[in-house]
């Protein structure tokens, strides 16, 4: 979209918009390195909405996808929350529609839902409580041993932590669509050029690749590890746009990412990447796409969000 800014004045004109709104930029990690670079924050998403939370910001543009924003929502009420692009979805939140989540839940009498934060707000509302990748497995373990137990949305996720835990549960038949992706073929390949690299994975991919990692880890986890590892050389399997962190944060280190099937760029989230600097603009112009959740489904989603803050699950 053509907005009639030379692209190297939109970081000026971006900043000029910020401070007159009173607003604040989120970035996820997997953005495109420009909008990273603009933005206040960097980060995972439930991340970026506590530190939205936190500031005293009118107006929070998330540059990420619609189930991230909605959070930022939940957790500021009172704040405007724009998407640049409101068309920027996730597989995975949505191939959990809340209405057939809702029958999944009633086919499943007597288990309790544990709901990754990739989802949408609905089916936030619907859970007892929410996890993030860094500590799902902690979660699972809050409840007692023989409490039956849903796990959505992510399968690939829900599996990894079956491993980790021992635990048997219910697993939505979800993926993102990134990280379902990598080649076994061409990582294990990788693997024998490099054989000093350390393969670092997101819990996301499918139990295949996972076998070959020498670290297992959330966006944020796998960024200090390579920042923290004494190794010279990593093959990252996640979604590409954390490399722009990673090469900023150890800029003497080799970072190789992990490749798709095929020829194609699939290692990037189409979602994601409809974000530009050019929409970011006009968000804080314009002050749309602003992003609304119905005050009912709000509260309803925040309290298992509140439990897994406070890892508390007395009201679960």
């Amino acid at each position: 979209m053509d907005v009639r800014i030379p692209h190297a004045d939109l970081f000026e004109a971006i900043a000029d918009l910020k401070k007159a709104r009173n607003a604040i930029i989120l970035a996820h990690y997997y953005q495109e390195a420009d909008i990273q670079d603009v933005a206040d924050y960097v980060g995972d998403s439930l991340g970026l909405s506590q530190q939205a939370a936190a500031t005293d910001a009118d107006v929070i543009v998330f540059a990420g996808v619609h189930f991230m924003a909605e959070t930022a929502k939940i957790l500021s009420p009172h704040k405007t929350v724009v998407l640049p692009d409101l068309e920027a979805g996730c597989s995975l939140a949505d191939a959990c529609p809340a209405d057939r989540f809702q029958a999944f839940i009633d086919a499943h009498p007597g288990h309790k839902v544990i709901s990754y934060v990739n989802c949408s707000a609905a089916v936030k509302a619907l859970s007892d409580v929410i996890c993030t990748s860094s500590n799902a497995a902690d979660m699972v373990r809050l409840f007692p041993a023989d409490q039956p137990l849903i796990f959505a949305p992510d399968k690939n996720l829900g599996a990894y932590v079956q491993r980790e835990t021992g635990r048997e549960m219910v697993l939505w038949p979800g993926t993102c669509q990134v990280h379902e992706i990598f080649s076994e073929k061409k990582l294990v390949q990788l693997k024998v050029r490099h054989p000093e690299a350390a393969v670092i994975a997101h819990p996301e991919c499918e139990p295949h690749v996972l076998q070959h990692a020498d670290h297992i880890g959330s966006t944020a986890q796998l960024l200090s590890f390579v920042v923290n590892d004494p190794r010279p050389t990593f093959i990252v399997v996640t979604e590409a746009g954390i490399l722009h962190q990673m090469q900023k944060a150890a800029p003497h280190k080799l970072l190789i990412p992990a490749p798709p099937e095929g020829n194609c760029a699939c290692n990037e989230c189409p979602h994601m990447r409809r974000n530009t600097l050019e929409k970011l603009y006009l968000a804080l112009l314009n002050l749309r796409p602003a992003i609304e959740v119905p005050e009912a489904v709000r509260v309803a989603a925040l309290k298992p969000l509140a439990r897994m803050l406070a890892r508390d699950l007395a009201a679960a």
